[in-house]
């Protein structure tokens, strides 16, 4: 492995080594571009996973405080738990199910398209489409996505087969076992899916993309790498004319290091993005970094979620085969008939029994939900994904007493659900109810929504400052050397699962950062 002298100040350095972070590093690697990779988490591999799922859990979640507040029932059922993402070499890209779907062009003109939705603070992305599909292609070839580049979908489950019966009788046609980044037969030296179930606890066979083992090992043997575990991020620094000069972090030890750079890269999540810009206030820039609008840790997105889960007279065994490998796109359309705009995707989802219990119902107890539960190997499981309205009010802040163990704020995620999502969730329910009811369920449940992993929105992209953080590269518009590499930077939400989108962005937010490179610019 490489090390860079932490005087070194031609290096870039990213914060994060997720599906932005950990893209962004090989692609610059591959470029020939030094790279200092800092993770806060550990590094694990397919053979350290637990196909166990609250051992999983405390191994790969991140579990560092955080308060919430708002209407959201998570702030009621998981008061510190606002996300299920990742401390841990990969990110949230070893937990994500897989699912790869390209925003639609409507979604990229939310507020054209949307527009007098009262309470929201709508955008148009700066991008469009068109600019990003050559980019689309790239990451979908990269990842292996299902049903494109000649590859083949997964085969269905009975989870699946559950769905697609219901959901062809009730008129549904797009229809099937999805795009997935798991392979459906071997590539890129990685086997194809075992059908484990197990997809949210780290992939064991390595079939399912991931940048712990795709991106950082190619990166590393380009040696242009520097990979640091255990390094938390606490401050980005500047020197007097506002550039960034490198970053200010923490080892397993806790002692402090400070690495220069010449441009630093934040990928840390839509909640650890924000919290770092924020953290590093300075006289120069007393309400964080890379924020004149006031909109870092603004428009938190969460997406509009909730499960449906049906119960049928035999067994369905849903655990058996990929997590999410069905899903129902009709849905996902523009068309406020319905009584509210965005779509929404439906998408396979299985829990084991110990998380059935924590999220089928949190809180409840008694003999009715031991029954439900003594159904288990006969339920069926949907996972409703929509797109929610930014709000300004919806935000990552910095509480205002609470420490974390390095004496800086810890994130405070406030959110409310707008009119909009809720109408979305109501109306999804009772689809989702259509569905199952079609082939026979003898009871459907209605399940409220977990702590996300589809985190968007707190720094992001703007034509105009004001309204914004960062351009269509990702570079902020206050610090030219200062990017945004993951979710954050999302305009709006969209329907569709966010990875796909994030790997995509950057493997464009590469080519910038070379060109800006080559050309002295940064």
């Amino acid at each position: 492995m490489s090390r860079f002298a932490s005087g070194d100040n031609s290096v870039i350095v990213i914060v994060g080594s997720g599906a932005g972070g950990g893209t962004l590093a090989n692609e610059l690697c591959q470029k020939g571009i030094k790279v200092v990779l800092l993770e806060a988490g550990q590094q694990q591999s397919p053979a350290t996973f637990k196909n166990e799922e609250w051992f999983a859990f405390n191994q790969l979640a991140w579990l560092d405080k955080r308060t919430t507040s708002g209407t959201w029932r998570i702030a009621r059922d998981f008061p510190n738990l606002p996300a299920w993402i990742c401390k841990t070499v990969g990110g949230t890209s070893v937990h994500w199910a897989g699912a790869s779907l390209r925003i639609q062009e409507h979604e990229f003109r939310a507020k054209s398209r949307y527009s007098g939705i009262k309470d929201t603070n709508l955008i148009d992305w700066p991008l469009t489409l068109a600019e990003l599909e050559p980019y689309y292609a790239k990451a979908e070839n990269k990842m292996g996505v299902t049903r494109t580049n000649d590859i083949p979908g997964l085969p269905g489950n009975n989870n699946f087969k559950v769905m697609y019966n219901g959901a062809t009788r009730v008129g549904y046609k797009t229809v099937h076992t999805g795009r997935m980044a798991i392979n459906s037969r071997p590539r890129d030296g990685r086997s194809s899916c075992w059908q484990l179930g197990f997809c949210f606890q780290g992939c064991k066979s390595g079939a399912k993309w991931s940048t712990l083992y795709t991106e950082i090992p190619a990166a590393e043997k380009t040696g242009n790498l520097d990979l640091r575990t255990e390094s938390m991020a606490l401050q980005i620094q500047h020197d007097h004319h506002g550039r960034a000069t490198g970053v200010l972090y923490a080892d397993k030890n806790g002692a402090h290091h400070f690495q220069k750079a010449r441009a630093v890269c934040v990928a840390a999540n839509s909640i650890e993005t924000p919290r770092l810009l924020l953290n590093s206030h300075s006289s120069k820039f007393p309400d964080g970094l890379a924020n004149s609008s006031g909109q870092v840790g603004r428009n938190y997105m969460r997406h509009t979620t909730g499960s449906v889960f049906g119960v049928f007279k035999q067994p369905v065994h849903m655990y058996r085969g990929t997590v999410m490998a069905g899903i129902v796109q009709d849905e996902a359309i523009y068309d406020p008939k319905r009584g509210f705009v965005g779509g929404f995707e439906l998408e396979t989802i299985s829990l084991g029994l110990p998380f059935a219990a924590a999220f089928l119902d949190p809180g409840a107890w008694g003999e009715e939900y031991t029954n439900l539960l003594d159904k288990y190997p006969n339920m069926a499981g949907m996972w409703i994904v929509g797109e929610d309205m930014p709000q300004e009010t919806n935000a990552v802040t910095l509480h205002p007493s609470e420490k974390d163990q390095f004496g800086l704020p810890i994130p405070n995620v406030h959110y409310d659900d707008h009119a909009n999502d809720l109408a979305m969730r109501s109306y999804a329910y009772k689809r989702g109810a259509a569905i199952y009811n079609a082939v026979g369920a003898t009871q459907v449940v209605e399940v409220p929504p977990y702590p996300s992993t589809h985190n968007l929105g707190t720094c992001r992209q703007s034509e105009k400052p004001a309204e914004g953080v960062c351009n269509k590269h990702g570079q902020t518009h206050d610090i030219k050397n200062l990017f945004i590499s993951d979710g954050s930077q999302f305009s709006s939400s969209a329907a569709e699962n966010p990875t796909l989108t994030i790997v995509t962005l950057a493997i464009r937010q590469a080519d910038y950062i070379a060109a800006q490179c080559s050309t002295r610019s940064i």
